[in-house]
């Protein structure tokens, strides 16, 4: 398999960090070959953006205590969003604020400064949101998320 980033992360977040990141705007720069790739991205208020946590490559942790928080239970790493997995995969689904040629800047998205990007999808709610009745976990509402 061969991933290649299509660009990276400009923010002012420069290190990991629990939450924090509501309001904030982070850009995410494209290679300039990608620009045509954006059209008609500007007509969707939101965009998924898969990302590498390249700050984790080589940790991997089968069992982890979310948010490293004593109160929750540790739980397979499968049944987290923790960066410390077989492949650092991230996801997250934000608002657009503007794109300007390579550059979509978003709000919000909980990643750091010069993070990899691997792909963006636009948000579609009849393919993205789940169906039926969501059920997480209660101890969820004990981690900070903001």
């Amino acid at each position: 398999m061969n991933i290649e980033a299509i660009g990276y992360i400009k923010s002012e977040i420069k290190k990991h960090q629990l939450g924090g990141f509501e309001g904030k705007i982070t850009e995410i720069v494209l290679k300039e070959e990608y620009e045509k790739a954006l059209e008609g991205l500007g007509d969707y208020s939101h965009i998924i953006v898969i990302y590498w946590m390249n700050e984790a490559e080589g940790i991997v942790k089968l069992r982890y205590r979310p948010q490293g928080n004593p109160n929750v239970p540790e739980l397979g790493i499968f049944a987290t969003r923790c960066q410390w997995r077989p492949n650092c995969i991230g996801i997250s689904t934000v608002p657009v604020v503007e794109i300007k040629k390579n550059v979509i800047k978003v709000k919000g998205l909980d990643i750091i400064d010069k993070t990899p990007v691997l792909d963006i999808k636009p948000y579609l709610p009849d393919y993205d949101k789940p169906e039926g009745k969501i059920k997480i976990p209660g101890w969820t509402s004990m981690l900070t998320y903001k």
